[in-house]
């Protein structure tokens, strides 16, 4: 396929083509009005090497646009002085400064062009009708299109900022949710698999406990679908209590005893669910690895944090931190506080956030 040709980028609108109205007046004022056969070869000489000049300026990009600007103010040089029209290139010249250099450097590179121009005005006798407009044209235009991209700059950077955002927000979410759904699913599933094999124990010595166990196993089931879906859409667990209620459960499926000290003080909805999901993590890790007989869970608060103390009396010892600790303490960290990890005579895992 053959790729069509572009006067201008993508970036570029139209008011590109309204700013040539102003490069014919090259042509008339050497066509119209008397001037020799060399002045008028070279106004269509100039105007033939402006053009393409131009739109080639749009396409570069950095410095590279001073290739655009330099081309301009040597045409304007060499034609202004037998042609007062050909100062408008003086204008086109200024207005590539703006896409070159950022302020304030820009404001110096339109300071050392208006110079040039009175210098060229002095030495070659520009007419009044020719030095007047190229520096004041060149001022306003240059000025307006110095303004122009840079606030066109500052948009490109709010852009890619909110950009960046966003990105960021997404993947924070996708964390977050992986998060969730390992504590969530890791506990429950702990819980399921210990209460299936007391079931399968008791299923002939006492059928009827065996019954109760199984209806656990299912009305745990359903709760842990439930919660999977709160997390994925974003809401949060049913707090303190509810976790209490959970720990439990799952140590007395495990045969270890719960002994619990909890006087939760006052905490914001972001804390109290930092302090949840590090519980429900917490016994998971007790039920799954200590080989504990023991476990004390203690909640109060010390001076001006909140602890959450779960120890047990079980094998201890240092333990790699697997990707439940970590999301555990990447939560606590957010808000301000900090997990400690103590694996010499049993496992004690302490949490602390400024309340």
């Amino acid at each position: 396929m053959v790729k069509s040709m572009r006067l201008l980028p993508k970036d570029q609108d139209w008011t590109a083509y309204v700013y040539l109205v102003y490069m014919p007046w090259i042509l008339v004022a050497a066509l119209v009005f008397p001037s020799s056969p060399w002045d008028k070869a070279a106004a269509v000489a100039g105007t033939a090497v402006a053009l393409p000049l131009y739109f080639w300026g749009f396409w570069l990009r950095g410095h590279k646009v001073l290739w655009a600007i330099g081309g301009f103010v040597l045409l304007a040089s060499l034609l202004s002085p037998s042609n007062p029209a050909a100062s408008v290139l003086f204008v086109y010249a200024a207005s590539f400064i703006g896409k070159a250099f950022e302020p304030p450097r820009a404001w110096w590179y339109l300071g050392a062009l208006l110079a040039l121009i009175g210098i060229e005005a002095a030495a070659f006798h520009y007419s009044m009708s020719c030095w007047i407009p190229a520096v004041v044209f060149s001022a306003l235009v240059g000025a307006v299109i110095i303004q122009h991209y840079h606030r066109k700059r500052l948009t490109d950077q709010l852009l890619r900022a909110q950009e960046e955002i966003e990105h960021l927000a997404r993947v924070a979410e996708r964390e977050r949710i992986a998060r969730d759904l390992h504590d969530l699913l890791g506990h429950t599933l702990s819980v399921i698999v210990l209460k299936a094999e007391l079931a399968s124990k008791l299923f002939s010595p006492d059928p009827e406990r065996a019954q109760r166990e199984i209806r656990d196993v299912e009305a745990i089931s359903r709760d842990a679908l439930g919660q999977v879906r709160a997390a994925v859409r974003g809401y949060r667990l049913a707090g303190i209590a509810g976790e209490m209620r959970n720990a439990r459960t799952a140590l007395e499926a495990a045969g270890i005893q719960l002994e619990a000290a909890v006087e939760p003080p006052g905490l914001t909805p972001a804390q109290e669910t930092v302090f949840a999901l590090a519980l429900r993590e917490a016994v998971t890790n007790v039920v799954r690895h200590a080989q504990a007989s023991v476990c004390r869970i203690a909640l109060r608060q010390s001076g001006p944090y909140c602890e959450l103390c779960v120890a047990d009396d079980g094998r201890g010892g240092a333990a790699m931190e697997g990707s439940g600790l970590r999301g555990m303490r990447e939560r606590v960290e957010a808000i301000g506080g900090a997990v400690e990890c103590d694996g010499s005579g049993g496992t004690s895992l302490r949490v602390r956030v400024p309340v």
